[in-house]
């Protein structure tokens, strides 16, 4: 009788112990403090100039300055363009003179995201808080009439998520329309390459439309400021930079935008 007892006290210990076990597991997986969040950043798979001869693709400071402003912050994040693979650089913008460039392109994990870009069309708007699209001319040719690029924009908006771009970036934003058939931009403050800008590097007639005015066509409320000087523009929980002056600063107020909704 006595080991009996014994055994099944034994067992009665196990028992007890198996569930404060799953107790503790199940209070860690819900009370443990969650990370920050995922920044989907869209460059362009485009690299001819138009006509010209030339080439272009995305703007280094354009992506590194947001980009490391992003990462200090504490958040992660995903490279993505239409094509994946490898997103082509401006060779114009490879300076490396400028600090977050040359720390760039020398850490072999970071240019392993560029050199393997994630294609739009695996990626799901609901694994990220925001989305940013960096200029270099590269976007006005492949990203303002991309369907993913659209698809994952609206819904990343529509849950309450950050959209930004600077430069010639907001041409992955200019055509996109809200679920209820607005263009996202109608009514917002927004800015971009300007049209003076565009006509100071003598690309004008060069890219397929001009930023500025497409921008306004959509119904946005165009602010800009003297040519090359910084400016960001912030309208709720969309953020748009003029020129890459202001990418830094793009970052900045994405990471101000994000600790708001954390």
């Amino acid at each position: 009788m006595l080991k009996t007892i014994a055994f099944k006290t034994q067992i009665l210990r196990v028992l007890c112990l198996a569930a404060l076990s799953l107790a503790i597991a199940h209070f860690e997986t819900y009370a443990a403090p969650s990370g920050k969040g995922k920044v989907l950043i869209v460059l362009t798979s485009h690299e001819q100039l138009g006509s010209t001869g030339k080439e272009t693709g995305y703007y280094l400071p354009e992506l590194t300055h947001p980009l490391y402003a992003l990462l200090a912050a504490g958040y992660k994040v995903d490279i993505a363009s239409p094509k994946g693979g490898k997103a082509p650089m401006d060779p114009k913008s490879k300076k490396l003179d400028d600090p977050e460039n040359k720390k760039f392109v020398e850490d072999p994990k970071m240019m392993e995201k560029v050199e393997h870009t994630l294609k739009l069309s695996s990626l799901k708007a609901d694994n990220y808080e925001a989305i940013l699209f960096p200029g270099g001319h590269g976007p006005m040719w492949d990203l303002a009439d991309n369907r993913e690029s659209q698809k994952l924009t609206r819904e990343i908006y529509e849950h309450g998520g950050v959209v930004a771009a600077v430069c010639h970036g907001p041409a992955g934003i200019v055509n996109v329309k809200l679920s209820n058939g607005k263009y996202l931009v109608e009514g917002k403050k927004v800015t971009g390459f300007s049209n003076d800008e565009e006509k100071a590097v003598e690309l004008d007639k060069v890219v397929p439309f001009l930023l500025e005015s497409s921008l306004i066509e959509r119904g946005a409320k165009f602010e800009k400021a003297p040519l090359w000087q910084e400016k960001v523009v912030s309208d709720g929980h969309l953020i748009t930079g003029q020129n890459p002056a202001s990418a830094k600063g793009v970052g900045e107020a994405i990471t101000k935008a994000l600790q708001k909704k954390d």
